[in-house]
């Protein structure tokens, strides 16, 4: 700790955190509020008695990132620190372990795991914390998984127990949760306030330090005209057009412009209408348009090569054609695709998109200074595409530029030393000199949050769009917005006590109030059917494969088919890899559809010796009593009750051996 001194304005932030008040500290990006929860968590720990101090992140690679970077460098001489994640034994005996710590930082997930479990070794009571940490804390709303730890919170403040953990919250910005007026917006905070039970805090007398410790970068529209000419785009839509006639549109129903994102949720809803009324022409021919659509995108952002193999890359994982309508989609790629590939590799009709992020990557960086950079673009997949572009650029090579992928999986971003970043959002690297959004929409609190990573001196902020696009409108709708956040933080911070304390009670009881009318309806929905009279079906060729009575809920997480006659409906594929191991179970093959090969999910190995299928309900579909056929995104919206999943009864049931 020695040498471990604040700024100014992260001593006036944190101050009334030393006074063990619940605070939610609001400093931009990059200036200092890890720093400045490390410093009243230091001293918390020096002056609580029996301490525990627990920070939670909302994405996996931020548990490290946090660990390494400030916690255990300040804390880690005097107390014990460990991080916890997915990742790691620690998680499996959650309990024990905050017993033995001073200091664990974990994903929230982790930490309401621990609320809900019962095991000894695992479970975790509020009482236990005597701080927690809440970083990212904006997220603290509706079902996220921040609003579910802070809910056994409130619930216990509610029914006046003492034993609570004094919270700190750490925001760039709370936004205005897409109010566009003043009112709505002061609403908004206050509601963030409420659920962290905190009052927000920012720094009044040391604003000129901010400033200085913390620069804007300058920012510039670098605005590009469309394509004077796009044939493969062009291509790309008449073959659009063919299955649009082939596939019997219903008449009341018009579909947006192609290529945008507007027509993608046209054909999602298309694709479910198909699923629901067994028209599994409409179904399929609406599930390949979206991949016409995707490649459009792709081609709007992109290079054309990277669109065409999108598409080359979902039509060569189609393995079985089992009617005539996968004959006619298939047959279309099919006919088309050499064509389709000539277009794409015709550098006449090249992305001006890409060619005016070259030239600021070009103007910007200057290898003898060490330049960095991020580019955020929109998908994962786009990231790699940019990489592979930097890679393969003559002039981008020659001038030095040096790209990594970094996205949110924690993937050792600490091990890099680069002169150029690709990246995605969610990341926070020191001392960029640019900062590009590419390709991008999104919300005013992730424009701060990118503008907040250009901190090296004379840096620039770009956004590289398309003359009269989106991007400039959703950038110049962020800039009011972010005033609007600042306003009505200034509202909330301008209420007496008195006036604060009563809003936050009142809104703390309505939303107890409304969970509790939320958990009835669930129950009456879930309640809804016998698992017996509901049928699950391929979303794919519709063949009915297993009666709801067939699940079980393992581990209050994995929906799993028990009974041994299913596996006649499935044939396994390749062997699951994932990044996560887990106490109890490992992954095994691909688990899919006999008629259509469909993908339904992967089979689990539980304990060793049993293996389970673990379905995915997105890639199935519901045949209901009354109600007819459903499509869910999510498990927890089924209309009846599984049952937990019995180790012992299943064995016997099955595996009798296991026991003998």
């Amino acid at each position: 700790m020695e040498g471990f001194e604040l700024y100014a304005y992260q001593k006036e932030v944190a101050e009334r955190a030393l006074h063990k008040e619940n605070i939610i500290i609001w400093l931009p990006t990059g200036g200092g509020k890890t720093r400045a929860a490390v410093y009243v968590a230091k001293k918390h720990l020096e002056a609580t008695p029996r301490a525990k101090v627990v920070v939670l992140v909302n994405k996996v690679h931020l548990v490290d990132q946090h660990y390494k970077n400030e916690f255990e460098p300040r804390l880690g001489r005097d107390y014990k620190v460990l991080p916890v994640s997915g990742e790691t034994v620690e998680k499996d005996f959650f309990g024990k372990v905050l017993q033995e710590k001073d200091v664990v930082i974990c994903t929230a997930q982790l930490l309401h795991n621990a609320l809900i479990n019962k095991e000894e070794d695992r479970h975790v009571d509020l009482s236990d914390i005597t701080l927690l940490i809440i970083d990212e804390c904006h997220h603290t709303n509706k079902d996220g998984v921040y609003n579910k730890v802070m809910t056994f919170y409130l619930e216990k403040k509610l029914k006046g127990e003492k034993s609570l953990p004094q919270i700190l919250g750490l925001t760039a910005s709370p936004g205005t949760g897409g109010a566009t007026d003043l009112h709505k917006a002061v609403e908004h905070v206050l509601q963030i306030c409420a659920n962290l039970d905190s009052a927000i805090v920012s720094t009044k007398n040391f604003v000129a330090e901010l400033n200085e410790k913390v620069p804007r970068p300058k920012k510039q529209f670098d605005i590009v005209d469309a394509r004077p000419k796009d044939p493969f785009g062009d291509q790309l839509k008449s073959m659009m057009l063919i299955i649009h006639e082939f596939m019997n549109i219903p008449p009341e129903f018009r579909l947006r412009q192609c290529g945008t994102q507007e027509y993608e949720l046209d054909v999602v809803e298309l694709e479910k209408r198909g699923v629901i009324k067994d028209d599994r022409l409409l179904a399929q021919c609406a599930l390949h348009l979206r991949q016409y659509n995707n490649a459009l995108l792709i081609n709007d952002t992109l290079r054309m090569i990277d669109a065409y193999l999108s598409l080359e890359d979902f039509y060569s994982r189609i393995t079985r054609e089992i009617d005539g309508t996968d004959i006619f989609l298939v047959g279309l790629f099919q006919e088309n695709q050499v064509e389709l590939e000539i277009l794409a590799t015709d550098s006449r009709y090249g992305n001006p998109k890409m060619d005016k992020l070259k030239s600021t990557l070009l103007e910007q960086f200057v290898p003898s200074e060490n330049s960095k950079g991020i580019i955020f673009s929109k998908t994962r997949k786009s990231t790699h595409c940019l990489k592979d572009w930097v890679l393969n650029d003559k002039e981008l090579k020659e001038a030095g530029i040096m790209p990594a992928i970094l996205t949110g999986a924690g993937n050792g971003i600490s091990n890099m030393t680069l002169n150029e970043h690709v990246a995605e959002e969610g990341l926070d690297i020191p001392e960029c000199n640019l900062v590009v959004r590419y390709g991008l929409l999104t919300n005013e609190i992730a424009q701060q949050q990118a503008i907040g990573r250009a901190r090296a001196k004379d840096s620039l902020y770009s956004v590289v769009a398309q003359k009269g696009g989106r991007e400039v409108r959703r950038e110049h709708t962020n800039d009011y917005l972010k005033e609007l956040t600042e306003k009505a933080i200034a509202k909330v911070q301008e209420m007496s006590p008195r006036e604060f304390s009563k809003k936050i009670a009142a809104l703390q009881r309505e939303a107890a109030i409304q969970r509790s009318l939320d958990e009835k309806l669930k129950m009456e929905k879930r309640s809804r059917y016998p698992a017996a009279s509901v049928n699950l079906v391929c979303r794919s060729c519709f063949t009915s494969v297993a009666s709801g009575s067939d699940l079980r809920l393992l581990d209050g997480v994995h929906y799993v088919n028990v009974n041994p006659d299913f596996e006649k409906n499935y044939k396994v594929g390749g062997q699951v890899v994932l990044e996560k191991s887990f106490e109890d179970w490992e992954p095994g093959c691909k688990v899919c559809c006999r008629e259509c090969d469909k993908d339904w999910g992967f089979e689990m190995k539980y304990k060793g010796d049993v293996l389970l299928p673990n379905l995915s309900i997105k890639n199935l579909a519901l045949d209901t009593p009354d109600n007819g056929r459903l499509t869910l995104k999510k498990w927890k919206d089924i209309p009846f009750i599984v049952e937990d999943f019995s180790y012992e009864e299943y064995c016997n049931d099955n595996h009798p051996d296991l026991f003998d």
